[in-house]
Order: structure tokens, then C-alpha cells, then sequence
């Protein structure tokens, strides 16, 4: 089979890419507006793309109809945003989040969600998140640039909070006791506790 994504319509190329390229992480992030209303949103096109400084990336897609979401409306406001990665436990709560609701009303109270102050930027944070990394924007880039239809969020982690349950007692991430979720095509995710070893060649 072979796909010419020059000929497929926006929603079936969505479907491949997101059907093929899996497992994806997912950025739950919680950001502030300049009124004081907190926003919490998942997103599985993110990944971590330095560590010197510290930088996450997180593509936010524009609405149906044009109008940029409420976490990238918070961002460019703030200049503030916490990402937290998805637990198991924590699946339902995510997904629940991810449900449109009308501008200015937070998910945290609309589905329930604990919240716990950061320390570094305003946004909270979600209470009971295994890792959550306080950010500050790094930079914003329309993405295509003639014609933009998502923003490529550049986000340089400030502090990180990691569960110490999750943690061997050399100190170090167990998979195991992380548990986090991962988002494949369609409706299906993943957990990351499948787990095997390599040791990578000198």
C-alpha cells in the first residue's frame, strides 16, 4: 500500500499519522487565562526535543472553525504552562478534559479535577499527577507559515514534580510503578508497563 498525502484530505492524512505513529505521549496542560480561569487540556502530537535548556513541544491545533484553542490563547497571553504526563489512573479524568466547552469554563471544575498550586508559574496543577513539568514559554511558531492551521508550542521546563511512588530506590523511574498512557489511532491507547530491555552498542 502506498498514500499520497498530496491527494488525501486533512482528515484521512490525520488518520494515517495518527494511526501509524503510535505510541504517542500525551501533554495534559493546565494554563491560566489573564482573568484568572484555569484551563486544562490534553494533547498526543508532544514530545521532549532538548534537555540543554529544557524543552518540551507541544502542537496545538486550531479549532474546526478557525478560532485558536483556549490553551494556546492562555499561553501567548501568560507566557505560563504546566504539563503533566498521563497515569493510568488518571486516564479517565484526561479524557474527560479533552470534551470542547465554551470559552472561559474550566475543566478543572467542570469534570471534577483536583487542582494543587505550582510553585513556580500560576497555572495549577493537576492534584496526584505522577510528573508534572512547570514551563515557561519559550516560543511560538505558526506551523505552515503562509497558512497556519496549528501552533508548535516551545516549552522550557522550570521544575519538575515526580512522584516519589514511582521511583526505585536508587531514585531512578520505575515503568512500572509510572504507568503512564500512550494515545494510538482512533479511540485506543496504550500503557507503557510492556516493557523490555536493550543495551545500546558502543
Amino acid at each position: 500500500m502506498q498514500l499520497d498525502f498530496s491527494r488525501l484530505a486533512p482528515l484521512d492524512a490525520y488518520r494515517w499519522l495518527a494511526s501509524t505513529i503510535t505510541p504517542r505521549p500525551i501533554a495534559w496542560v493546565s494554563t491560566l487565562s489573564t482573568d484568572g480561569v484555569s484551563n486544562l487540556a490534553p494533547f498526543s502530537f508532544f514530545q521532549i526535543i532538548s534537555d540543554n535548556p529544557a524543552t518540551l513541544l507541544v502542537n496545538i491545533n486550531t479549532r474546526g472553525d478557525g478560532q485558536l484553542k483556549d490553551t494556546l490563547r492562555n499561553v501567548q497571553d501568560t507566557g505560563e504552562l504546566v504539563i503533566h504526563l498521563v497515569s493510568f489512573e488518571q486516564a479517565e479524568d484526561m479524557n474527560a478534559s479533552a470534551a470542547l466547552l465554551p470559552h472561559g469554563e474550566s475543566e478543572f471544575e467542570a469534570c471534577g479535577i483536583a487542582t494543587e498550586p505550582s510553585l513556580r508559574v500560576r497555572p495549577p496543577r493537576v492534584q496526584g499527577a505522577s510528573v508534572a513539568f512547570e514551563c515557561k514559554l519559550a516560543e511560538i511558531q505558526p506551523y505552515p507559515r503562509a497558512n497556519p492551521n496549528c501552533h508548535l508550542v516551545f516549552a522550557e521546563v522550570l521544575l519538575a514534580h515526580i512522584d516519589d511512588a514511582v521511583l526505585t530506590e536508587a531514585g531512578r523511574v520505575d515503568p512500572q510503578r509510572l504507568d503512564l498512557v500512550g494515545r494510538l489511532g482512533g479511540s485506543a491507547y496504550t500503557r507503557t508497563r510492556d516493557t523490555f530491555n536493550m543495551v545500546r552498542p558502543t
